[in-house]
């Protein structure tokens, strides 16, 4: 008989679904009641979740024989993972800079002496494309290695329509040979360089967009966000509004840098707009977290960058009024960090979130920020078969500072085994 499915995981020691009622997201007394489905096994059909359930009901079900491979997970935990914020595009290493900031350079005595954004916009530029996507895919794929199997990927580094369309179409490469799932954002409005704000408002409005939204009409690129560091002295609240919204009119998510370094309502203006998803939020108000409470708008916290940079986002103030928390590792050349399991754990002794309180920011919580809880961040039936299988129990993969490679066994995407960590050895 023809194999009729991929991917059969059994006798698991625990499923991680995450939940298991077609929930979108999860608040506060939800992400503290994980859906744990003990002694289970999984199958995966054509790239999708066929199956979830006991070991003693799929063996009844299935025959072993239908499957393409079986994987035994005895001892073994499996579980979904998504990183919600990224900058993975760009050239010019800043690796200098940190050693400033150490000896105790501010951010502006670094912007002084050529360094900062203004740096890797100048290296981005002269960079061709065929190295920014060999470099992409070096830290994709170490992300991949340490259980990501969905990202968001920005542009932002360009500032100009020629680089920021090159960046699109390295992410656009990435996303057509690489398993990893990315969901793309456009980050035109990163920074000012050399223009006032208006100047480089109109230039996105007028120029950058326009071009976008032609080459997302052609197929040329898909682009599924749009971004703004909505900052004092960089984008204020009237341009990050025109252009939000002329992105969310051509289709495109509102995922935007909000109240990060001072408090700017960013958080009430992500509301009004129907914003889903602002990340960083470290500057924002008591009436910021309840208006986006009340908008369903998903706060993405970024653990990395407020231990390397910033203040300590205000985690439990948002748990408790009921806003949506993610999380993502910000990667960038600021904070140079690719793996989910480090941030968590920054979350939890940082934030003072729970584990299972990080382990849903970092899966409903996160698919739900980039619009794509219907197919990832949970282990449902219909939902993609994305899976990271540990060696152990679940909570070790944040109680852990690092070494994660060792607790990972196998990283599946839509049913495929991507990266099979095999380390026995003979001693």
């Amino acid at each position: 008989m023809a194999n009729n499915y991929k991917l059969l995981v059994k006798n698991a020691k625990q499923l991680i679904l995450i939940c298991n009622s077609g929930e979108k997201y999860l608040t506060s007394d939800g992400m503290q009641d994980l859906k744990i489905i003990e002694n289970g096994s999984i199958i995966v059909g054509d790239g999708r979740i066929e199956a979830v359930g006991s070991a003693d009901t799929i063996k009844v079900n299935y025959s072993e024989a239908s499957f393409d491979k079986v994987i035994d997970a005895t001892g073994m935990c499996v579980l979904p993972l998504v990183d919600a914020h990224t900058h993975p595009v760009w050239a010019g290493d800043r690796v200098h800079e940190f050693a400033m900031k150490l000896a105790g350079a501010t951010y502006m005595d670094v912007h002084r002496a050529g360094g900062g954004i203004h740096f890797t916009v100048e290296h981005t530029r002269a960079a061709d494309a065929s190295k920014l996507v060999a470099s992409l895919s070096n830290r994709l794929k170490r992300m991949l290695q340490t259980g990501t199997t969905l990202v968001e990927c920005k542009s932002g580094y360009g500032l100009d329509l020629q680089t920021e369309l090159k960046m699109l179409e390295v992410i656009e490469t990435a996303r057509h040979t690489l398993p990893i799932n990315i969901s793309s954002t456009y980050c035109g409005a990163h920074a000012v360089p050399g223009k006032t704000v208006a100047e480089a408002t109109e230039d996105i409005l007028q120029v950058q967009l326009p071009k976008l939204k032609e080459c997302m009409e052609t197929g040329a690129i898909q682009v599924d966000n749009i971004d703004v560091f909505c900052e004092k002295g960089v984008f204020d609240l009237s341009s990050t509004k025109a252009i939000l919204q002329a992105g969310k009119d051509m289709g495109l998510n509102i995922n935007f840098h909000g109240d990060e370094l001072h408090p700017m309502n960013s958080a009430q203006l992500g509301a009004q707009l129907g914003a889903l998803a602002i990340s960083h939020l470290e500057e924002v108000t008591d009436e910021g977290i309840d208006a986006m409470a009340k908008a369903k708008t998903a706060a993405i916290l970024l653990p990395t960058t407020a231990y390397i940079l910033l203040p300590q986002p205000r985690a439990r103030d948002m748990l408790k009024a009921g806003v949506i928390v993610a999380l993502g590792s910000d990667f960038n050349p600021n904070a140079y960090c690719c793996s989910m399991p480090i941030v968590m754990h920054l979350a939890c002794v940082n934030m003072r979130m729970s584990m299972s309180e990080a382990l849903a920011a970092a899966t409903i919580n996160a698919a739900y920020a980039l619009g794509c809880s219907s197919t990832h961040g949970s282990l449902e039936v219909n939902k993609d078969g994305d899976l990271l299988i540990l060696s152990t129990i679940w909570e070790h993969l944040i109680y852990q500072l690092g070494g994660h490679q060792e607790l990972i066994r196998y990283v599946v995407i839509k049913g495929n085994i991507i990266y099979d960590n095999d380390r026995t050895m003979d001693l």
